[in-house]
């Protein structure tokens, strides 16, 4: 099996899998020009596993995508581009929450049985967070729901129910003030790649219905009406 992983929650993030390992890879850190990064870093992982520039004549049988939680623009120029791909080759798209992505990483470094709370960046000076355990060697479980919101309410569900605090970025300085005292977890650049265990481990379970490409903006767009909420 081979997968081309996509995320674009935060930098622009693009890897190729085959049976489990990463081949080939690319990344752009811009946080806001995802519209134009996504097919150049697709071309350089294609190029980098030693696989055609045209992803539908590449040996694919699955496009994994990070669903975000994201602003909208990047979120939005991510998950078109993987429907794009995958129609093109003619192969399915699974979607995966970002921060289960997050969560998962930091549980590889972590006994099985931590309580973590992956974050990310909202801007407007807020963030998304999701309190997660280890579902198995492969996957996540989210406890309760996503959140988007000041660091202050993180830091009220960390004195409900303590955890460690992981993410793929240094915690942003409108919020590390409020969250100084929190115990951290690893810090580690999301990697794609670990959306495919994700998707594997659901699909043997028979929990498709968790793997829909819907965006998690969790918030009102700037443009848009009410944001579809995480099934």
């Amino acid at each position: 099996m081979t997968e081309l992983c996509i995320d674009t929650s935060g930098a622009t993030a693009v890897s190729i899998v085959r049976d489990g390992q990463v081949i080939g890879a690319s990344r752009n850190e811009s946080g806001r020009h995802h519209a134009e990064s996504i097919t150049p870093c697709v071309l350089e992982a294609l190029e980098d596993a030693g696989l055609p520039a045209d992803a539908s004549h590449a040996g694919l049988d699955a496009v994994c995508v990070g669903t975000g939680p994201a602003p909208f623009t990047g979120l939005r120029a991510g998950l078109v581009s993987a429907r794009v791909f995958a129609k093109a080759a003619g192969i399915p798209v699974y979607g995966v929450c970002s921060l289960d992505a997050i969560a998962r990483l930091a549980l590889d470094h972590l006994s099985p049985d931590t309580h973590v709370y992956a974050l990310t960046d909202a801007r407007r000076k807020e963030l998304y967070w999701g309190h997660f355990v280890a579902e198995g060697p492969d996957d996540v479980r989210l406890i309760g729901q996503l959140e988007v919101g000041f660091a202050r309410a993180l830091g009220g569900a960390l004195r409900e129910q303590s955890g460690l605090l992981v993410s793929d970025a240094p915690i942003p300085s409108h919020s590390a003030d409020v969250l100084a005292g929190a115990e951290m977890g690893p810090v580690l650049p999301l990697d794609p790649a670990v959306m495919v265990r994700i998707v594997r481990a659901r699909l043997a379970r028979g929990e498709e219905e968790r793997l829909g490409t819907e965006p998690l903006y969790l918030r009102r767009p700037d443009i848009h009406g009410q944001a579809p909420e995480r099934m």
